[in-house]
């Protein structure tokens, strides 16, 4: 569900306050800050956008993510480009992550402008990987993942059928990048901005900081309404992403200061970083707690939806929930707090190690 526009300088009841009152229509584009365009394409999801930013850059544009690829989307930047963006050429394309909604226009961008790619290696490197998964070519260790979560054999069927998705939304990769890495500064436009990596929502996420007058394009590492999904997945089953996660809210909790402005790319600009940061990682621990009273009683992955979400789960979310909760789970087993046992069907049974009230 999009999300409403909150009236300009509103504070919510979150402590954050936001300080634009409309978002931009496909085509269009809101200035932010000194020479930082916000523009929003739609997406055929519950999550039905994503934002992407301008950034002046002598007398073109550096571009930040580019939305899934659709005529849609494609329209849209066609429309910006000739209207708001004037014109001007594409000096270079960042790409905060490797999720479609974020590269899914990246090598048509790069083409039709001449512009190069910057991206982290790693979210370069597993966008080049998924891309090149093909439809049909399921393998045995992912459905050994999910019937261990507790999957049916006709839910695993449907996902054999739908695999090799990911590069359906994703015009064809340029074939070569830049890297960007921790601490890199870059020049765009005179000014600079310090490169910030977080990890948990996907492997080397790029953040751009522009400490001059505190600008923040924060893709998906700080999102002002809803929790980024942060999941296991079967090319990696023992992986602690919620760890990582968690390192990089404390992380950024300590480099950026409060007043940020915080360009993210779902939802709109806000301030109030501390506060938001905190509410997440207060999210997962709330989540943690609830899970470990689930495994009073064993229990297998999906037993534990209630408890990381609140809610039930449907099968058009089953992979990324699955993903989510196999998270915490791992989280709490990396710490010595909970234990799976796989029983002759191949599904985990998981259960807390310390049943001590105070703690959980």
């Amino acid at each position: 569900m999009a999300d409403e526009g909150a009236a300009a300088g509103a504070k919510d009841a979150r402590g954050l306050t936001y300080p634009f009152d409309r978002a931009p229509a496909p085509g269009d584009a809101v200035k932010v800050a000194p020479g930082v365009m916000w523009l929003r394409f739609a997406l055929p999801f519950q999550l039905d956008h994503v934002n992407a930013y301008a950034v002046r850059d002598g007398d073109g544009w550096t571009l930040v993510d580019t939305g899934l690829r659709t005529p849609d989307t494609v329209a849209a930047w066609e429309a910006a480009l000739a209207g708001p963006l004037e014109g001007r050429p594409i000096t270079r394309l960042v790409c905060t992550h490797m999720h479609p909604d974020h590269i899914g226009l990246a090598g048509w961008l790069c083409e039709r402008s001449g512009a190069p790619l910057w991206m982290s290696r790693l979210e370069y490197v597993s966008a080049r990987m998924l891309a090149a998964e093909e439809a049909g070519d399921a393998p045995e260790d992912g459905a050994a993942f999910f019937r261990a979560a507790g999957w049916t054999e006709e839910q695993i069927a449907r996902w054999r059928a739908d695999y090799g998705g990911f590069g359906k939304g994703v015009a064809p990769m340029p074939r070569s990048y830049r890297r960007l890495s921790d601490g890199d500064v870059i020049g765009i436009g005179g000014d600079d901005w310090t490169v910030a990596v977080g990890s948990g929502h996907s492997p080397e996420h790029v953040c751009l900081w522009r400490r001059s007058d505190d600008v923040f394009l924060a893709g998906d590492q700080i999102l002002p309404r809803i929790s980024s999904n942060v999941s296991v997945w079967p090319t990696e089953p023992l992986a602690d992403p919620l760890g990582d996660w968690m390192a990089s809210l404390d992380r950024l909790r300590g480099l950026l200061p409060d007043g940020a402005l915080i360009l993210p790319a779902h939802g709109e600009p806000f301030h109030g970083a501390h506060a938001r940061l905190e509410a997440l990682k207060r999210g997962h621990e709330t989540a943690l707690k609830r899970l470990e009273r689930t495994l009073r009683q064993p229990s297998r992955v999906i037993d534990g939806f209630p408890a990381v979400f609140g809610r039930a789960v449907g099968d058009g979310v089953l992979g990324m929930a699955t993903g989510e909760a196999q998270a915490h789970l791992n989280y709490l087993e990396r710490r010595g707090r909970a234990r799976r046992t796989r029983d002759e069907n191949g599904v985990d049974w998981w259960t807390a190690v310390e049943q001590d009230e105070e703690t959980i």
